[in-house]
C-alpha cells in the first residue's frame, strides 16, 4: 500500500550543499517527508525518512529567521525547514511528531482530538495560551507605546502579560506567571521591542522576561513595527503596515513582466486594506504591496492571454487603478478562503 499523505503544502527549506533557503512543496507521509521544487512535479527532490529520527522546534539556529524546526535522521543529518507563521509551523510540527510516534509504536497514524489538563503550569499547553492572548476581545490589548523618542506599534508591556495570565487563573500568582511567560518568549510566541527586553532576553538581566512597565513585547504575526523621528513621507510609508493581519500564507504569484510564477509569502491585513507580499526565504521587507481598497476578487479559469490555464485554482486581483495580480493558491479551499478574506478587506478597510 501507499503511504498515506498526511499533510502537503508550501515551506521554506535549508539547502543541504549551498545552505540557501528556497521555498518548496512538502509533503508529509507517515514513513517520511517529500520535498518538490514545484507543487506540478511529478518526481521529489528529495525524502526525508521518519524512522528514528528527531524533531526540534522551534529551532533558533538562525537568529532572526522565525518559524524554523529542525529534523535530524538516523544518519545524522539536519534537515532545516521554516513555515510561514506560528500557527502553520505548529501545525506541521504536532503531525510531524505523531508520525515519528507512530512508527515507533507500530500504529498507524489518525487524527484525534484531544484536551489538556492545564492545572499545573508544565501542563500548559502555550500554543493554546498564545491564541487566547491573541482573542481580539479577552486577550492582551496590543498598543501603540512611545519611550526614548520611539513610537512601538501593536505591542504591549510586560506586566500586562503577567496581569493577563493572572486575572485568566492561568497562573496562581505573579512568579508563576513570570514562568509561563518567559516560556513563551523562548518559544517564539512572544518578541522583544525595545532595549530593556532585549538586553533581558540576551542575559544582560536574571529573568528572559520581566514584569515591568518599561519592558515591550509583541506577538510575532501582528505587525510590529516601531517608528522614530518619522518625516510625513515615512508616516505615509509605514500607514498600509498599521492594519491588522486577518490571514497570511505562501501563495504562487504570476510576474507583471516576465509572466513566471514565483512563491511568494503573502500577509492581508485590513484598516488599512493591503496585501504585501515577500520572498519566503526570509526578507524583512515586502517586494511589493497590493491597495485592496475598491478592488475586485475573483476565481479565474485562464491566464492572462485569454487561453484555457492548466494551472488549477487560479485567482485575480484588479485593484481601483486597474492593474492585475495573478494568484495561485495550493487547493480549491484555500483559493475560496483567499478570496473571501480579501473581498472582506476590500470593503471595510481604507
Amino acid at each position: 500500500m501507499e503511504p498515506k499523505q498526511i499533510r502537503e503544502g508550501y515551506l521554506v527549506k535549508r539547502g543541504s550543499v549551498f545552505s540557501t533557503w528556497k521555498p518548496m512543496w512538502v509533503v508529509l507521509l507517515e514513513d517520511g517527508i517529500e520535498f518538490y521544487k514545484k507543487k506540478s512535479d511529478n518526481t521529489p527532490k528529495g525524502m526525508i525518512p521518519l524512522k528514528g529520527s528527531t524533531l526540534t522546534s522551534p529551532c533558533q539556529d538562525f537568529g532572526k529567521r522565525m518559524f524554523v524546526f529542525k529534523i535530524t535522521t538516523t544518519k545524522q543529518q539536519d534537515h532545516f525547514f521554516q513555515a510561514a507563521f506560528l500557527e502553520e509551523r505548529d501545525a506541521w510540527v504536532r503531525d510531524i511528531k505523531k508520525a515519528i510516534k507512530c512508527i515507533e509504536g507500530g500504529q498507524k497514524f489518525a487524527r484525534k482530538s484531544t484536551r489538556r489538563s492545564i492545572r499545573l503550569p508544565e501542563t500548559i499547553d502555550l500554543g493554546a495560551l498564545y491564541l487566547s492572548m491573541k482573542d481580539t476581545e479577552k486577550g492582551i490589548k496590543e498598543l501603540n507605546l512611545e519611550k526614548d523618542k520611539k513610537i512601538f506599534n501593536h505591542c504591549f508591556t510586560g506586566n500586562c502579560v503577567i496581569d493577563w495570565l493572572v486575572s485568566n487563573q492561568s497562573v496562581r500568582n505573579r512568579q508563576e506567571g513570570l514562568m509561563i511567560a518567559s516560556s513563551l518568549l523562548n518559544e517564539g510566541y512572544l518578541q522583544p521591542a525595545g532595549d530593556m527586553s532585549k538586553s533581558a532576553v540576551d542575559g544582560t538581566a536574571e529573568n528572559p522576561f520581566l514584569d515591568n512597565p518599561d519592558a515591550f513585547y509583541y506577538f510575532p504575526d501582528s505587525g510590529f513595527f516601531c517608528e522614530e523621528n518619522s518625516s510625513d513621507d515615512d508616516v505615509i510609508l509605514k500607514e498600509e503596515f498599521r492594519g491588522v493581519i486577518i490571514k497570511q500564507g505562501c501563495l504562487l504569484k504570476q510576474g507583471h513582466r516576465r509572466k513566471n510564477w514565483k512563491v511568494r509569502k503573502f500577509i492581508l491585513r485590513e484598516d488599512p486594506a493591503y496585501l504585501h507580499y515577500y520572498d519566503p526565504a526570509g526578507a524583512e521587507d515586502p517586494l511589493g504591496a497590493i491597495h485592496l481598497r475598491g478592488c475586485v476578487v475573483t476565481s479565474v479559469e485562464s491566464n492572462s492571454n485569454g487561453r484555457k490555464s492548466e494551472e488549477e485554482n487560479l485567482f485575480e486581483i484588479i485593484t481601483a487603478d486597474e492593474v492585475h495580480y495573478f494568484l495561485q493558491a495550493a487547493s480549491a479551499k484555500e483559493r475560496t478562503e483567499w478570496i473571501k478574506a480579501i473581498q472582506v478587506a476590500s470593503r471595510t478597510g481604507k
